[in-house]
């Protein structure tokens, strides 16, 4: 069965919809169908319940989805967070340069059309990040942006939480909800869209404890993906090659599923993401993130270990 197919059966059976199909859809967006939203809300009642209700040392948060800019500014995402982007010259299309298959897609139906070869603009970087404006005045000073990840919330209410529900390390934040980024070819229906949902958890540790605890997680995360029915052999785990871990990451793994229609495709990341992130929002804020042991009076920047998934390709999984 191919994607077509597939998007044609959720729809039928009332899972996933296009968006606003009426109007002739909008690319990157999908709607959950009476069905659908059943699933999606069974899998983030499931997820919540393992994360935060079964344990003791993990918490919620519900951040806002549009925050301070200066979050993005902090966290590089106004700077750096792009894709590489070509244009061809023949038709327009854009497409992004990283994409080999899409490419070569690309250029075989105009060799098939018989429009001759293709010709591509040099690449330039296009950023993800969803801009708007906050108040009646459209300018600079009142820019905003969709959050690009749920994660940074967390990190800006670190010493809330620590200081309203005293936890103490380690300890996590559990978090599930929407993300945007604007993908230059979204494609391949739940894979890669412009709004999605995350569940995520940051576990805050000691440095010392970082590599015991990520490897705790790496254990337990994939515990629970057997739990929820996906088989052992569709299951795996890969770890990333230096070359394409996040810059702020002393490790990342992800766990993969093997869907029958896609191939092996990334479920869920794992990543060790080290004090980067409160060291740098503690630099851009002028706050001080750090974390004081209540009984050794220790102050140290805590590592965070963070698993991340997302909802819809649990859903295609299931």
């Amino acid at each position: 069965m191919n994607t077509d197919n597939i998007v044609a059966l959720t729809k039928r059976r009332g899972f996933i919809f296009p968006s606003s199909e009426i109007y002739g859809g909008m690319g990157g967006f999908w709607d959950y169908g009476p069905l659908g939203v059943e699933l999606a809300n069974n899998i983030k009642a499931a997820w919540w319940k393992s994360m935060v209700h079964d344990r003791d040392d993990v918490v919620g948060l519900d951040a806002s989805i549009i925050m301070n800019p200066k979050v993005w500014e902090a966290s590089g995402h106004v700077r750096s967070f792009t894709d590489p982007l070509v244009e061809c010259k023949v038709c327009h299309q854009r497409l992004r340069a990283d994409q080999e298959d899409e490419i070569k897609a690309h250029e075989a139906i105009h060799n098939k059309q018989g429009a001759g070869g293709v010709a591509w603009t040099q690449p330039r970087q296009f950023n993800l990040l969803f801009r708007t404006f906050v108040g009646p005045v459209e300018d600079n000073s009142s820019l905003a942006y969709l959050r690009g990840e749920t994660c940074q919330g967390i990190y800006v209410n670190f010493v809330n939480v620590v200081s309203s529900v005293r936890v103490k390390i380690p300890f996590g934040i559990a978090q599930i909800g929407k993300a945007f980024r604007n993908e230059v070819t979204p494609g391949k229906f739940l894979f890669r869209v412009r709004e999605f949902e995350q569940m995520e958890l940051e576990y805050f540790v000691h440095p010392k404890d970082a590599d015991q605890w990520f490897a705790y997680w790496k254990e337990q995360r994939m515990k629970w993906h057997r739990s929820m029915g996906l088989k052992k052999e569709h299951l795996r785990f890969r770890q990333h090659e230096p070359t394409e871990r996040a810059h702020y990451a002393a490790d990342s793994w992800d766990i993969e599923y093997e869907y029958p229609e896609w191939g092996v495709k990334e479920l869920e990341g794992i990543a060790n993401r080290t004090d980067y992130d409160l060291k740098t929002h503690a630099k851009w804020s002028g706050k001080d993130l750090s974390y004081t042991n209540p009984e050794t009076k220790e102050k140290f920047i805590p590592y965070i270990i963070e698993p991340s998934v997302g909802v819809s390709r649990l859903i295609l999984a299931l």
